[in-house]
């Protein structure tokens, strides 16, 4: 790990990407591939690879407790080395005293990974402790520094996982045209093809999500052979607001156009009589909505949808309207979901796109070929299954376990009947294809929008029909014409406390949007959250500090709030040479990640069409 380390360091020293990714290359190449398989991994900043649902369960406080003692340090004097860095991996690297005893080439990264999934496997904070413990004691404090950022998920050297793709291939950057290409790219038989492949790369790692064994495949011309991996969430295609209806139609003609829900977004992977469902932050949220799963159980094909999780009623009307979002906030985050709930706040799955089915890739094809197999796979007949599978869907299991009785009631909530024979029994369906209008005039946009606000739905979705599927980016294909101008997605980074009844607890935010890999802070607010709300955040606040500042505290850049406000205002108050007038918090954005906040781009455009 010390070349590892050392690497690290010099990519961490330049601000420029082609040298990051020149560095890293270059260093892959020279290890096996199977040691550079786990490096790869390493630097996407992770112990294990994404798809993997291993985790070491080892948090801050028993790592900063370790490496105290291995320090020989005082809690305040970590406390004032962490004020100083930043983070606890720089903070072990400055404390730990030099280990004479450290062997060179001793923990290779492979070797590494293995003691990662020792330290996974082992049951309590005490196993785990010792093993992290005799781990940071064989190794140098340069090593221990990265191991730690490893192990937190916080390598901070500007470098993403889009970058490590880069240098894969970088470092195997030739397609193979016959032939077998063996050790230090050369090859055996066949020619060598001109050319960069960083789109198989990319196509690899999204399929399998794995990083490492995405530079196997690179080393041995064999990217070609990846196959997609059900049960990771690949990314989401994400859409791009429009200011108006002429707006929106100045990109493509013949809009396909369905409502924006206020709901979560939510990716459903479907193999048989096993269903779950991922947020876009890549979190699976199947427990907190256990009835869901049997919607799409049985399918004709494995797949993959694109959708919404929405509080859904159907009292209001005969085919029935999602609620508001503050509704299906009661769904969130539970690991048990009772019966009462399930009836008082029912959820649906508004699917709009597949992107796999049949063992074929389909994010290619343009949405309306997608639309076309989407309606097919929604009408075909479901595999028939027994009482058994259906019991084994992963939500049935945990009602089952909890209470087999609750789980037959909320099953017979749902359409399904025990005493019936299941092999000709159809489950119900709470499963929605979401409805699609079309468009081709501004006046048409603007009757759609507003019959979607008359529905209580956000606003309106415009899609070029023939868009392909462009996982974790923000393009022209897909556009959102939303109620409100004036809302941002902002991360908070610092926290103050409240005054008169909020004196004990963190309630004013100061946040930021993205200007590159910066933040930029851009206004403070303190009003629009539960109390209830408050007190829970308080909690992650203080877990998560990173400077104390007495009454304001510095904190991990993860919480994303959505905010509305008034207007945009130039002014020197904040970094980003900008401020919110009014602003006030809308809600939490727990399915959103930091990376997905507004950029300063979005609020100079605001900005400038303020005066339109």
């Amino acid at each position: 790990m010390r070349r590892f380390a050392e690497t690290s360091e010099r990519i961490a020293a330049t601000t420029k990407k082609l040298e990051k990714t020149a560095l890293l290359a270059e260093y892959l190449k020279s290890l096996p591939p199977d040691e550079g398989a786990s490096a790869a991994v390493f630097f996407s900043g992770r112990p294990f690879p994404m798809w993997e649902e291993t985790t070491l369960q080892a948090g801050g406080t028993l790592l900063w407790r370790i490496v105290a003692e291995l320090a020989g340090r005082s809690d305040e004097e970590l406390t004032a080395a962490y004020r100083k860095y930043g983070d606890l991996g720089a903070v072990a690297g400055a404390v730990l005293p030099q280990n004479n005893d450290a062997q060179e080439g001793r923990h290779s990264p492979s070797e590494l990974q293995r003691r990662f999934r020792e330290i996974a496997a082992a049951r309590g904070p005490a196993a785990k402790g010792a093993l992290v413990r005799r781990l940071l004691g064989e190794v140098t404090p340069l090593e221990a520094k990265y191991i730690v950022k490893i192990m937190t998920g916080d390598l901070r050297i500007g470098l993403k996982e889009s970058l490590v793709e880069e240098a894969i291939a970088k470092a195997y950057g030739a397609t193979l045209a016959g032939g077998k290409l063996v050790a230090g790219g050369t090859l055996a038989g066949g020619t060598l093809a001109a050319g960069g492949n960083l789109k198989d790369v990319q196509r690899a790692n999204m399929l399998l999500g794995d990083i490492g064994e995405t530079l196997r495949l690179a080393a041995d011309g064999r990217l070609s052979d990846a196959t997609m991996r059900l049960f990771h969430p690949i990314g989401f295609m994400l859409a791009s607001p429009a200011e108006s209806a002429e707006d929106a139609l100045s990109y493509f003609q013949n809009a396909l156009v369905e409502d924006k829900y206020d709901g979560i977004r939510a990716q459903a992977h479907c193999s048989g009589d096993t269903v779950r469902f991922f947020s876009r932050t890549r979190d699976e949220i199947t427990e907190s909505f256990p009835e869901l799963p049997q919607t799409l159980a049985g399918l004709p094909q494995d797949a993959i949808f694109d959708g919404e999780i929405v509080a859904w009623s159907s009292l209001a009307d005969e085919a029935g309207r999602a609620l508001p979002f503050s509704a299906l906030q009661q769904r969130l985050g539970r690991k048990k979901v009772s019966a009462n709930l399930m009836r008082r706040v029912p959820a649906a799955y508004l699917v709009f796109d597949v992107l796999y089915a049949g063992g074929e890739l389909l994010i290619d094809r343009t949405l309306r070929e997608r639309g076309r197999i989407l309606d097919e796979l929604l009408a075909g007949e479901r595999k028939p299954f027994d009482d058994a599978a259906v019991s084994r869907l992963r939500s049935g299991e945990a009602l089952a376990r909890r209470n087999s009785a609750l789980f037959q009631e909320v099953q017979k909530g749902f359409g399904f009947h025990p005493e019936q024979s299941s092999a000709n029994q159809e489950i119900s369906s709470q499963v929605i294809r979401a409805p699609i209008s079309r468009a081709s005039t501004a006046e048409e946009l603007d009757q759609l929008f507003d019959a979607a606000q008359a529905r209580g739905n956000e606003g309106l979705m415009i899609k070029d029909p023939e868009s392909s599927y462009t996982p974790g980016r923000r393009g022209k294909s897909w556009l959102k014409l939303k109620r409100e101008l004036a809302t941002l997605d902002v991360v908070v980074t610092a926290v103050e406390y409240g005054h008169g009844k909020r004196i004990g607890v963190l309630s004013d935010y100061t946040f930021a949007v993205r200007d590159g890999e910066r933040l930029l802070n851009i206004g403070k607010a303190y009003s629009g959250l539960t109390d209830a709300e408050i007190a829970e955040m308080t909690q992650w606040f203080l877990e998560h500090t990173v400077e104390d500042q007495g009454l304001r505290r510095v904190v991990e850049p993860k919480i994303v709030l959505e905010v509305a406000f008034n207007n945009v205002m130039k002014s020197d108050r904040h970094n980003s040479g900008y401020a919110l007038r009014f602003p006030r918090i809308m809600r939490l954005r727990p399915d959103k990640l930091p990376e997905e906040t507004d950029t300063l781009e979005r609020v100079t455009e605001i900005y400038e069409g303020q005066g339109k």
